[in-house]
């Protein structure tokens, strides 16, 4: 009896393959992921060029176009994650937003085809006015809402095909956030190398054709994959919940924590709507919307549950992990902006091929897909030998190791831009390989390697169970930030340099990069970089898991404990089979021998027990 409970126990762990989601449930959502990553990298490294050439902005306007476009696209997400959290669920949502996006494209792909629809160039930072600016920009931002509604529903509904609370599930968790990077970076090389060729060498509106019907495709997929998914319905709303812990506290202000944490107000584990999270002893001063006063009813507005104050918790210690990322995505946006224009004036022959100047950022995607395999293959499974973490390292472990090497990639872009200016000063007619570049973008590849994947788990892993949409979109919002930093720092840096330098005209200034001081900036981003690290370590030490509280997350040893336990009941139940058969055996022998007794003693039966008898007598 006692074995039959372990196995019921145990057996959604046995016949997980039966079962809906996993990676099979998964595949869909990759292929969407490549699709649709496909024509939004490609976008985001050639469409400056776009602006530039095409919709006649200058230089600075043409890189503060495409930030401020990228920022509102992650800053978006934050809508598409609210939503599926509290409204509608994760596959809903996914598909209302990307019908935007593709008719958004379709609006690009056509004021790209009609010369009439391009301004005339002016002089000006910006020539779009009338009718063109509105469809252009209706276009750009109906895009922005649509992709960014899609980037923050999509990945935590791939996560929810997988269950934190399975182990093996918990351990697959951190190979299917490498397996969503890895679809998304073979969409993008397919995005920076074919789709930018065709939109600067052959037009424009083509590359934006292509990529119009590779997003609808992608969409296709998803809804194909429909029968396999897990679908969890929205709960209540997170802002609601986090707004009655604030207001709740703040009336308790002047009451007294109880002496003892288990006179907090907490329902039972039967009663519970969503996943309880174990009290922790950080900001106890919210702990006093648990307090319940006498002769007052439980009610939302006059006392919170522990667990609805440690989800508040939880995201307090999350904000200043996402602010001491916004620095890095700052540089990111750096390598989609002037490292995209000062390879479109470096020599871009490989041997008779023209390389198009934004297909660069193809090395570091190169990097990427050879890097992600290894590390899921080699590096992950050697750290947890070590560790005993299914992740092999913990996220903010990665996160780190991101933010270091994104300072080096800064550095020598830096180095590699005093090269390239010189060379052409010197000599504009032989100026040095685009491949230069390849420095600064494989280091940083590899960072962006660490800190993405790192991050889209930390934030899913340790967000409340009703909130997991929003919170995976903080990865978003931190690129979001990092874009519209971009923005500032270029118009701050370019006023406080003109006043500053003797010739009167800002590191940033005017249209010719050869005239600027590009490296002057980007050393500034690698020193505050560094800066940023030490304040992400002190932050990083004192983030306090939610699993070592509950244990959410199970650890290897849990798994291997678990899987131990699995054995020991097989070979238990073996064992106790092998028993059964013993004693059936011997009681159909000894079933013969009583029919032998039946028909008479045989002699040496007799021979025994006259031996007895003699033994007695003596």
């Amino acid at each position: 009896m006692e074995n039959e409970e372990v196995n019921e126990e145990h057996k959604p762990i046995i016949q997980w393959n039966k079962q809906k989601g996993g990676f099979r449930a998964s595949m869909f959502i990759f292929v969407l992921s490549a699709l649709d990553n496909m024509g939004f990298v490609a976008n985001m490294v050639s469409i400056v060029l776009y602006f530039y050439m095409v919709m006649h902005f200058d230089l600075a306007s043409s890189a503060n176009t495409l930030t401020n476009f990228m920022g509102s696209t992650f800053l978006l997400s934050l809508v598409g994650g609210f939503i599926s959290d509290t409204y509608l669920n994760r596959l809903t949502t996914c598909l209302i937003f990307g019908s935007l996006e593709v008719l958004a494209l379709v609006l690009l792909t056509i004021q790209a085809a009609l010369p009439k629809l391009h301004p005339d160039a002016c002089g000006k930072s910006s020539c779009v006015k009338g009718g063109i600016e509105v469809m252009f920009y209706a276009s750009l931002y109906m895009l922005a809402l649509g992709n960014g509604g899609v980037k923050g529903s999509m990945t935590a509904f791939g996560a929810d095909q997988f269950d934190e609370k399975d182990p093996n599930d918990a351990k697959a968790l951190p190979t299917f956030f490498n397996w969503l990077v890895l679809s998304s970076t073979l969409g993008s090389v397919i995005g920076v190398t074919g789709v930018v060729w065709v939109s600067t060498q052959i037009d424009w509106h083509w590359g934006f054709f292509i990529i119009t019907l590779a997003s609808t495709l992608g969409y296709v997929s998803l809804v194909l994959g429909k029968p396999y998914y897990r679908i969890k319905s929205p709960g209540e709303s997170p802002i609601l919940r986090i707004t009655q812990v604030i207001v709740v506290a703040f009336k308790n202000r002047n009451l007294t924590l109880p002496e003892s944490n288990e006179e907090l107000y907490e329902i039972s584990a039967e009663d519970a709507t969503v996943e309880k999270v174990a009290h922790t002893n950080q900001m106890r001063f919210l702990d006093k919307a648990t307090i319940l006063q006498e002769n007052f009813e439980p009610k939302p507005w006059k006392v919170c549950t522990v667990t609805q104050v440690e989800e508040v918790k939880i995201l307090t210690r999350m904000l200043p992990i996402l602010a001491s990322t916004i620095i890095m995505n700052t540089c990111l946006a750096q390598l989609q902006t002037f490292s995209v224009q000062q390879g479109s004036i470096m020599n871009l022959k490989l041997g008779s091929f023209t390389v198009p100047a934004p297909s660069i950022p193809v090395i570091p995607l190169i990097f990427l897909c050879i890097l992600i395999p290894i590390y899921e293959f080699f590096f992950v499974p050697l750290a947890r030998k070590i560790t005993h973490h299914p992740s092999g390292i913990t996220q903010l472990q990665r996160v780190g190791v991101g933010l270091v090497l994104s300072s080096i990639s800064m550095a020598i872009a830096g180095v590699i831009e005093v090269k390239r200016r010189d060379q052409s000063r010197k000599d504009s007619s032989h100026p040095i390989s685009l491949f230069w570049l390849s420095f600064q973008y494989a280091i940083f590849g590899i960072a962006d390697m660490f800190t993405l994947v790192g991050l889209l788990e930390f934030f899913y892993r340790e967000a409340p169970s009703n909130m997991k949409s929003l919170s995976t979109s903080f990865t978003y919002l931190s690129l979001s930030l990092g874009y519209f930093l971009s923005t500032v720092f270029v118009d701050v840096i370019n006023s406080v340099t003109k006043r500053m330098t003797p010739s009167k005209q800002g590191w940033l200034h005017g249209s010719d990069l050869n005239q600027s001081n590009l490296n002057l900036f980007f050393w500034f981003l690698a020193i505050l970089s560094c800066l940023n690290f030490f304040n992400f370590l002190y932050w990083a030490s004192w983030y306090k898991y939610k699993s070592e509280d509950n244990n959410a997350r199970p650890s290897l040893k849990a798994i291997a404990e678990t899987k131990t336990t699995l054995k020991s009941v097989d070979e238990k139940a073996k064992k106790d089979e092998s028993i059964k058969d013993i004693m059936r055996g011997k009681a159909k022998e000894s079933s013969q021998t009583s029919e032998a007794n039946s028909e008479g003693p045989s002699s040496s039966d007799e021979t025994d027990e006259g031996k007895e008898k003699e033994g007695n007598y003596r």
